[in-house]
Formats: structure tokens, C-alpha cells, sequence
């Protein structure tokens, strides 16, 4: 444990020489980079429900129905990935 507690200020006294504001600046980034890879993902799971809504409302003309059908399959492309 004695050698442990040096180790750790060292690798600390790294981040003393760091301005607070970039190690804010990384933070913030890494959060926006998260939620962007999360909507992409996202909007690529949602492609299927997308088409065949397109397709309903195409053959159909109703957006109703083209909105129940874009839920439905929306809902089981969500339950299929759990």
C-alpha cells in the first residue's frame, strides 16, 4: 500500500498540467459522440419500419395507417434487439 499512494499522485500530477477547461472540453465531446452513435444506430434500426410505412401509405394513401404500421414494426424491431 505504500508504494500504491506515490503511483497514484503521480499518475494525478499528470492531470495538474492539463487546463480544466480541455479536460471539460473532453467530457462534453465523449457525450456528444455517444448520443450521435446512439441516433445513428438508432435511425438504422428504424430503416425497415420506415420502408414499409412508405409502402402503406403508397398502396393505401392514409397516413393512419401508415403510422400504425410504422409503429408495429418499430415496436418489434425494438423487441427483437432485447
Amino acid at each position: 500500500m505504500d508504494e500504491l499512494l506515490p503511483l497514484i499522485f503521480a499518475v494525478l500530477g499528470i492531470f495538474d498540467s492539463i487546463p480544466q477547461i480541455d479536460i471539460i472540453a473532453l467530457v462534453v465531446l465523449v457525450i456528444i459522440g455517444i448520443i450521435i452513435i446512439m441516433l445513428i444506430r438508432l435511425l438504422i434500426m428504424l430503416i425497415p419500419a420506415v420502408l414499409l410505412a412508405l409502402v402503406v401509405w403508397f398502396f393505401t394513401g392514409s397516413l393512419f395507417w401508415a403510422g400504425i404500421t410504422f409503429l408495429v414494426i418499430a415496436a418489434l424491431s425494438v423487441l427483437k434487439k432485447l
